[in-house]
């Protein structure tokens, strides 16, 4: 009887077996065919996922029920051992029956399978993964300190051409940069990886780009055409580069740990970067921004109108001696900053290794560009966090690119605005691993809210108390908010992404287009409120090389630092309540994406 009822719970639990064939032999197929089921796993996996997804909102900690898994899927199988137990003299392999839990085929062993689910990097890793953050750094700061006062001053076209190489620049740079995005995704696997060979092959060119754009070519009616194209030129290969440097992020480890310290490293380096860019930059070409090219009838009665043509004529002569001055120290400026740039991408790629995931899905088939591009824009975390920080990094770029001509004509600090620069960031710098411990501990939502709305009250005290004292005290203050800008939107990124590949687990190779668009959207606003902040100079009646500059200009770049920044702020902090990747939902994401990858690499050995 037992027997009978035994084969017919085999038979119904598999198709029907061959006509011939020991019973043995049968025995030991459906037992291998019940170790290998796979089906109650993933579905109960997938409505318990659905469940706790659907009360993300009430913020419970949910943990997989790992205990309760094999319950259903080894019911059908101690049946058939608490019957076999009764026949030991019918059938002898019975004591094979009852070892349930071990596989036909051999497993991976427990060490290996841990280390590759957690990929733990190395301190030297990091750091040189941290170093290739740099160089776009240091050219970025550079350009957005110094770049729109060198065209006005040095280049001397006037504030209109000026913003339009600003905007048409910056607006070429964000179309390129999902266009970059598509390119990679659709690039092929190397010996070196797929985002390496990108870092590498546009380097070189991006170097000759920058230095074109820090040189006066000797014609002058065509000079506003030379700095557009080398700008966009430019723009493209710092794309090339940043796009893949961003999007290696998701492919140095599988590890939430290793890639927010990772992350912290790279926002430490990335804002020496911008300190060493700012410095280089600031240090060199200062004395190109000194009072000592205006004479004291250029800068008081020259302005007031009342000067006569020979003080003015008298007081021009020094002017072209030193504007000679200026091209030079800002094409020295442009030589060392490119060849830190050089340095800093050949230390990344010696120390860093580019991991393909293990754990996504075994299959050589992607997803479309524009499919996975409508998902990618269909995912309601990644749109708030984008939006969010959007504005809050246009309020930021906003002050980098007026800084130095508040200081220069609104505040009298013309002497003293390129250490002022280096104290903020300098104070940016020794903020960053004060902002990691925090987001550790009060999370990254947090952190986001009580760094960046710091910097609100010290922009209107300088703005109203224009004085050297005041103006240091600011720029400490500051940094401390534009360490958080900086770290906070690249260290909750990965967090989407992780959040993305639960919801659509079947999709693979969106990295790219997650990293290129956000920084599109955010190239795109600012080359906008960039191309009109210098656009309401000229309509404010900005004077081009000259000493002083009219009230209304001065007003203007009062707005442009204090009002406007906060506008931006405070707008992109109430979209960031929206955000609801919580420090529960993520912890919870971890869990489920560990179970994923699991059940992935429990899956080889049926493959053998």
């Amino acid at each position: 009887m037992a027997a009978e009822f035994l084969s017919r719970a085999v038979s119904e639990g598999q198709e029907e077996p061959p006509a011939s064939g020991a019973v043995a032999h049968s025995h030991a197929r459906s037992h291998g065919h019940l170790q290998f089921q796979p089906l109650t796993r993933t579905s109960q996996w997938q409505a318990t996922l659905d469940h706790t997804r659907s009360h993300a909102r009430t913020h419970h900690f949910i943990t997989p029920p790992r205990a309760q898994q094999p319950r259903y899927s080894c019911r059908l199988t101690r049946s058939l051992t608490a019957m076999t137990k009764a026949e030991r003299g019918v059938q002898g392999s019975a004591e094979k029956m009852t070892k349930a839990s071990e596989p036909l085929v051999p497993k991976a062993p427990q060490q290996s399978l841990q280390t590759n689910l957690n990929q733990k990097l190395t301190i030297c890793s990091k750091l040189c993964f941290a170093i290739g953050g740099a160089p776009k750094e240091v050219t970025s700061s550079a350009s957005a300190f110094f770049l729109q006062i060198y065209l006005l001053d040095v280049a001397q076209i006037n504030p209109f051409q000026a913003s339009l190489v600003l905007f048409i620049g910056r607006v070429w740079g964000a179309v390129t940069d999902p266009v970059i995005g598509f390119l990679i995704t659709k690039s092929s696997w190397t010996k070196i990886g797929r985002l390496m060979p990108w870092i590498l092959g546009c380097t070189p060119f991006l170097v000759v780009s920058y230095f074109c754009l820090w040189f006066v070519p000797p014609f002058i009616n065509g000079r506003f055409v030379w700095y557009l194209v080398f700008y966009c030129l430019y723009q493209t290969l710092i794309n090339c580069f940043h796009v893949s440097y961003s999007a290696l992020t998701m492919f140095i480890s599988t590890d939430q740990k290793e890639r927010d310290s990772a992350t912290a490293y790279r926002m430490t380096v990335e804002v020496m970067g911008t300190l060493l860019g700012a410095a280089i930059q600031g240090q060199i070409v200062a004395s190109a921004h000194t009072q000592k090219h205006c004479s004291p009838h250029n800068m008081s009665a020259g302005y007031l109108g009342n000067s006569s043509g020979a003080e003015i004529v008298k007081s021009l002569v020094p002017s072209q001696e030193y504007l000679s001055q200026a091209k030079e120290v800002y094409l020295i400026a442009a030589g060392v900053i490119g060849a830190v740039f050089l340095l800093c991408t050949l230390v990344m790629f010696l120390g860093v290794k580019e991991r393909e995931d293990p754990y996504g899905p075994k299959t050589e088939e992607q997803i479309p560009f524009v499919q996975g591009f409508l998902k990618v824009m269909g995912h309601g975390p990644y749109i708030i966090l984008t939006a969010a920080f959007l504005l809050i990094t246009v309020a930021v770029q906003l002050t980098q690119s007026n800084f130095v001509l508040f200081c220069t004509y609104a505040a009298g600090l013309r002497e003293h605005f390129q250490n002022i620069v280096v104290v903020i960031l300098v104070s940016a710098l020794f903020s960053i691993p004060f902002w990691q411990w925090f987001l550790k501990r009060f999370g990254k939502k947090t952190a986001a809210f009580c760094g960046i709305t710091w910097i609100m009250p010290f922009s209107m005290m300088l703005v109203f108390i224009p004085n050297l004292v005041v103006a240091y005290i600011v720029a400490v203050s500051s940094g401390l908010s534009i360490a958080a800008s900086l770290l906070l939107p690249w260290s909750m990124l990965p967090d989407v992404v992780d959040d993305f590949r639960l919801t659509n687990s079947s999709s693979k190779g969106h990295e790219a287009i997650f990293y290129s668009f956000y920084v599109f959207f955010v190239k795109l606003a600012a080359g906008i409120t960039l191309g009109v902040s210098t656009l309401c100079l000229q309509f404010a009646g900005y004077e081009t090389r000259g000493c002083s500059q009219p009230p209304p200009v001065v007003y203007t770049l009062k707005l442009l630092i204090g009002a406007a920044p906060i506008a931006f702020i405070v707008t992109g902090l109430m979209i960031l309540v929206l955000y609801p990747i919580n420090e529960d939902v993520r912890r919870r994401n971890k869990l489920w994406l560990e179970e994923l990858r699991k059940q992935s690499i429990d899956s080889e050995p049926t493959k053998i």
